[in-house]
């Protein structure tokens, strides 16, 4: 019996259209991305107070602080998802926009937003998150420059 296809991936037909290779690519950045920043998150929560279990970690990402600026990448994995689960297919448009945005909310700089010098200081202290980033970059390098600035 045949496996049913994760709406969330490509599925080795038709329906693989470049726009939605693109939106899976940037997803699967996405969730590396987001798994790197977690851990990174997780291993200076623990040297600070004492190592937590999986459900530890499960509350302190919906709850503590330290972890809320991820939020933000989750929420984008969403989108991305709801996209991509639709019936309707995915158009350029699909994928044009979240790409644009996800260029903008991934452009780390000491004077952004709150998420963007968060995401800053982590490319500066963590390897894994400036390879993790370098992987975004060449997505986005593979996309014209978005034309609305």
């Amino acid at each position: 019996m045949a496996q049913p296809r994760d709406p969330y991936t490509n599925q080795g037909d038709g329906r693989d259209t470049p726009a939605r290779q693109k939106l899976v690519a940037l997803r699967q950045a996405l969730l590396r991305l987001h798994k790197t920043l977690l851990d990174m998150e997780r291993r200076d929560y623990e040297k600070a107070r004492g190592v937590v279990t999986t459900g530890e970690l499960f509350r302190l990402v919906v709850d503590d602080p330290q972890f809320a600026w991820l939020h933000n990448i989750s929420e984008f994995v969403v989108r991305i998802d709801e996209a991509l689960a639709s019936d309707e297919g995915v158009t350029e448009e699909d994928a044009r926009v979240p790409i644009a945005l996800a260029r903008k909310l991934f452009a780390p700089t000491e004077t952004g937003d709150g998420f963007q010098k968060q995401y800053f200081y982590a490319i500066q202290r963590d390897p894994a998150v400036v390879m993790e980033h370098a992987e975004l970059v060449r997505l986005f390098n593979n996309e014209p420059p978005d034309a609305e600035g």
